[in-house]
């Protein structure tokens, strides 16, 4: 932990240092407003950091019992971005078996001493009629409103844990205010680019934020992590968790690759970087396909009890069947309670109808170039969970399970497809 201290903050004086004098990607000229938020920005991130380093220390100290936390048969959502990870998340989220991250806790307090602070200024906060509560639901509304169409959050909505590898500047979100950042591009291709002994170091520090969050929740729990940015640590998490179960949802690359695209674009701007910055449109089209290449690999090595794959239009269409029949394939116990939750959720999810809008000519892109650019690495346009022939079906009360193991979903909200 200490030697991967000593190696972020030298890489965070080297990012400091290009920040206010290179340009952000290399392509035009370093602007005068890419200064000023840079020097907003880069106190208040590195004090934050500083404040998780010094948590991570503290539990050493106090909470050593973090480490003898067990990770049982944790379950994985993975999948490309913009395929519904997160509202499949969001929908096992409610599952009282599992226990998962909430963005508070990725952002404020990866460390178990952060998480008890907060827990505890939350209880004073309950005991005066939670004035703090409402001061920073406020806040909240405000501050994530613009995202609702993009990646709906808010403090206690269920989050990706990558957020927890900011104090390594392992997050791929990074790539936003540092596109010239090689590390981070590095971790975006993470089973193939990273040396062993790097590989092995980050997997240290994610497995020990893990055990953190289970020493608080409970170590009993089931772990459930979504992150749409690991399908490219896929191989090295099935090696690390050898028990673990994973769900992988896929999206048509011809609507993938804008829809990220259109996604992050807000971000770059506001960190000073050309919203259709050329090099990181190709930088970002390498790693897509790599995540493609990657979870197929993982497919091909892992038994049906591990994996299960899904297209992003099944959850729309069959939502509580899909997600029963995931249950089945990994005996997950399926609870009437959550039972019900799949039959509210899937109504909602058969009527959403999302307001993101793009197109691939904004970017400069054509659904030929990119069914050729991805012919290698989306050669399965469906991944789909079937439940097991020797399934108690009878056990689960949710609606009918179908067989999907030979439903073609195709993506093809946009109208074109690879």
């Amino acid at each position: 932990m200490f030697e991967l201290f000593l190696i972020s903050t030298k890489r965070f004086i080297g990012l400091l240092v290009s920040s206010l004098t290179r340009s952000p990607d290399g392509q035009a000229s370093l602007r005068p407003r890419r200064v000023l938020v840079m020097l907003a920005f880069l106190p208040v991130f590195a004090v934050a950091q500083g404040l998780h380093w010094l948590g991570f220390l503290l539990d050493d100290l106090f909470f050593r019992g973090w480490r003898r936390v067990s990770i049982d048969e944790p379950v994985f959502v993975l999948g490309v971005p913009r395929s519904g990870t997160t509202r499949l998340h969001q929908v096992l989220a409610q599952d009282e078996q599992f226990t998962t991250f909430r963005t508070w806790e990725c952002l404020f307090a990866p460390s178990v001493t952060q998480r008890l602070f907060f827990l505890g200024l939350a209880r004073i906060d309950r005991l005066i009629g939670s004035p703090g509560a409402k001061l920073v639901g406020w806040v909240e509304r405000r501050a994530f409103a613009g995202l609702d169409d993009v990646h709906p959050m808010g403090l206690t909505t269920p989050e990706e844990d990558y957020f927890a590898l900011m104090p390594a500047l392992s997050c791929f979100i990074l790539a936003l205010p540092f596109p010239g950042f090689e590390h981070i591009w590095r971790v975006g291709r993470f089973d193939a680019d990273l040396p062993e002994r790097e590989r092995e170091r980050l997997l240290d520090f994610y497995e020990s934020c893990l055990k953190r969050h289970l020493y608080v929740h409970g170590p009993s729990t089931r772990l459930l992590s979504k992150n749409a940015a690991f399908a490219s640590w896929a191989q090295s998490l099935a090696r690390r968790f050898p028990d673990a179960r994973f769900i992988v949802s896929l999206r048509d690359p011809v609507e993938t690759v804008p829809s990220q695209l259109s996604s992050i674009g807000s971000g770059l701007a506001f960190f000073g970087v050309p919203a259709n910055s050329e090099p990181v449109r190709q930088r970002l089209t390498a790693q897509l396909a790599f995540y493609y290449e990657n979870l197929d690999r993982l497919r091909e090595q892992l038994p049906e009890r591990r994996h299960a794959a899904l297209g992003m239009q099944a959850l729309r269409s069959g939502l509580g069947e899909l997600i029963t029949a995931i249950y089945a394939r990994f005996e997950l116990p399926l609870s009437p309670a959550f039972a019900k939750v799949l039959a509210q959720e899937d109504g909602r999810a058969r009527r959403y109808q999302s307001t993101h809008r793009y197109s691939l000519e904004q970017f400069g892109l054509s659904s030929a170039g990119l069914c050729e650019r991805f012919a290698t690495a989306y050669r399965h346009p469906v991944l789909a969970a079937a439940v097991p022939a020797t399934a108690d079906r009878e056990q689960y009360s949710a609606p009918p399970v179908v067989d999907h193991s030979v439903v073609d979903h195709r993506i093809t909200d946009g109208g074109a497809s690879c």
